[in-house]
């Protein structure tokens, strides 16, 4: 499990941008989302990296990766 901290998501539509963008990466991949801290949490079989860069792709890019 990865924790990732995301300044920018502030709403619904980035809660759906974020999981999109690690389901697509990974489809069985779990996205927990906090919105008013900010804070990820992805379970996946992919790598930290991967997660990043795809999470950075969507316009995401976590401020610890």
């Amino acid at each position: 499990m990865f924790e990732f901290k995301i300044s920018a998501i502030s709403c619904g539509h980035c809660v759906r941008a974020v999981t999109e963008a690690v389901h697509a990466l990974d489809p069985k991949a779990q996205v927990q989302i906090d919105i008013p801290t900010k804070r990820v949490e992805v379970t996946t079989q992919a790598s930290r990296p991967a997660v990043v860069a795809a999470l950075a792709k969507a316009g995401y890019a976590p401020a610890d990766g």
